[in-house]
């Protein structure tokens, strides 16, 4: 194919240590000038490429792409935009190669979760069935974890440490204030369908005492059977806390906090079973209860990442270069885990057509008998994933975090609007 041009983006939620799986991809393209000449990154995503709004990353330094490892958010912005299949809109992936071809771009970096991953591959079916020679990565990211294949995905083990220290810390405070106020803290973390942010909750119990109790997408909620469960905790240790997911759903099969909204991508907006699930507390057990949403802030908390959730994040980028630049294409490169202690892992590769749009669920031999906590075997595949600490150098007291210049590039072919 000779030295051609890539495009680089960035799509859904971001994660504490996306912006480090960047790093990876213009570090090793730099690395490869003979085979990939400038990187150009889609600003917020594919949005970017179909408006032909692209940055040009070769203007930015050395230092500035190094910063980008521990800089939190999506450094070219991001976006929830899902391509509908090339017979459903032709025109659009037409428009991609349009572009494309302006701008001699021969290499397609993608950097998300499970429906940005099916993204690009429909881009590289694109490229087969419109006969336009691209050469097409996935590269996995969200703090769900929920991706097949890979044995986590970048971004999870920074959000796990954030949401397990901060469940810690909270449970210092309401033993504190537990005889004469609070009894009940509950910490609400995000999860649709799978339960893993919530599971890394039970991380900040050391041994799994009995005083933390979690709800999970997996477990039916039952009532009774869970105010039991609180009441117990209450009256061995005078408090309880509680890690939610926000997909918890009832026996009706429906979201205890579902809106009446949906998002880009089709899904029902959730958010608020905490204050759903304390008020039932306060009224059947009447003791008093706290709550909070970590919302934004479990998976933009750089300043308290995983090292090896970072590591796993530029190796991924890294060897997404090094995939297309061997011609593979329509593949994600996948973490494989190698032992659990010490912890070791390698970089393998998948297809993104057994990826994109799949779901991993906390499986069952994870999810204790009582369906409340966590078993041994789960402790055993999530304990080293919070492991390392990744400080951002700190300025006046708080981050010192990059802002690139993310200058435009000059537009070559007629405006289309998305």
């Amino acid at each position: 194919m000779g030295r051609k041009n890539a495009f680089y983006g960035q799509s859904g939620g971001v994660t504490a240590v996306i912006n480090a799986s960047a790093c990876g991809v213009l570090q090793t393209a730099r690395q490869h000038a003979e085979e990939i000449g400038k990187v150009y990154a889609g600003r917020n995503g594919i949005v970017g490429a179909l408006t032909e709004d692209l940055i040009d990353t070769s203007i930015e330094s050395e230092a500035a792409i190094g910063a980008l490892r521990h800089t939190p958010g999506a450094a070219f912005g991001s976006c929830r935009y899902k391509l509908k299949s090339i017979h459903e809109h032709r025109a659009q992936y037409e428009r991609l190669i349009e572009v494309f071809r302006a701008h001699d771009i021969g290499f397609f970096f993608y950097n998300g979760g499970g429906d940005s991953l099916d993204t690009a591959f429909k881009v590289s079916q694109m490229g087969a069935e419109l006969a336009y020679p691209i050469v097409c990565v996935g590269i996995p990211k969200t703090v769900d974890n929920d991706l097949p294949i890979t044995d986590c995905s970048p971004g999870f083990g920074s959000l796990a440490k954030y949401v397990a220290t901060s469940l810690r810390e909270a449970a210092f405070d309401v033993a504190a204030m537990c005889s004469t106020s609070t009894k009940v803290f509950a910490l609400e973390v995000m999860g649709r369908h799978a339960g893993w942010a919530a599971a890394a909750c039970a991380l900040a119990e050391p041994g799994g005492g009995g005083s933390y109790v979690l709800l999970l997408p997996e477990v039916t909620f039952d009532e009774e059977r869970f105010l039991s469960k609180v009441e117990q905790a209450i009256e061995r240790d005078g408090y309880c806390v509680i890690a939610m997911s926000e997909g918890v759903r009832g026996p009706d099969g429906e979201f205890l906090s579902a809106s009446r909204l949906k998002d880009a991508f089709g899904h029902t907006q959730l958010g608020g079973v905490a204050p759903v699930i304390t008020s039932l507390i306060s009224m059947k057990l009447g003791v008093r209860c706290h709550w909070a949403i970590v919302d934004y802030l479990q998976r933009s908390a750089r300043h308290i990442a995983s090292e090896t959730d970072v590591q796993h994040a530029y190796a991924v980028g890294r060897a997404a270069v090094e995939f297309a630049i061997a011609g593979r294409n329509a593949v994600m490169p996948a973490i494989r885990r190698l032992s659990d202690a010490p912890y070791r892992w390698d970089i393998i590769e998948a297809p993104l057509s057994k990826v994109a749009n799949q779901e991993q669920l906390v499986p069952p031999d994870f999810i204790s008998a009582d369906g409340f906590g966590i078993t041994e075997a789960a402790r055993r595949y999530l304990a080293p994933l919070i492991v390392g600490e990744a400080y951002p150098p700190f300025r006046d007291g708080l981050p010192d975090y990059v802002k690139l210049q993310n200058l435009p590039t000059k537009k070559l072919t007629k405006e289309f609007t998305v």
